[in-house]
């Protein structure tokens, strides 16, 4: 069952909601504050909840969508959680590189990967 926003569409699959994002460029505060509040809700809503993030369709993130990443996994590990993150473009991932980012959060190179890490 998939649920859908203007921004992510959330996948159930088995045990692990599958967040899908429709923008290619997460880059408008407004748009990452309602990305943000609707991933929020769902941590909220499921103790231990196991998220998935694919970036297959992203090319371009912003700091403020890093922060809002950066939030996100600090919410899912205040409610027992686990965050991963998948299918992130090269150059996406260089920043994450340079910021350090890799290092705090769990990083795959595929969906299916990610999905039997959990």
């Amino acid at each position: 069952m998939a649920e859908a926003s203007s921004h992510v569409t959330v996948i159930d699959v088995n045990d692990v909601k599958r967040v899908e994002f429709s923008d290619r460029k997460i880059l408008d505060e407004l748009v990452i504050n309602e990305i943000l509040t609707e991933l929020v809700a769902l941590i909220e809503g499921a103790d231990g909840i196991k998220m998935l993030l694919d970036f297959e369709n992203v090319d371009h993130l912003s700091s403020a969508a890093l922060g809002m990443l950066i939030t996100l996994n600090k919410r899912a590990n205040e409610a027992n959680g686990q965050l991963r993150l998948a299918k992130i473009s090269p150059q996406i991932f260089e920043v994450f590189k340079i910021t350090r980012l890799d290092k705090l959060f769990d990083i795959r190179d595929t969906v299916e990967e990610a999905m039997g890490s959990f």
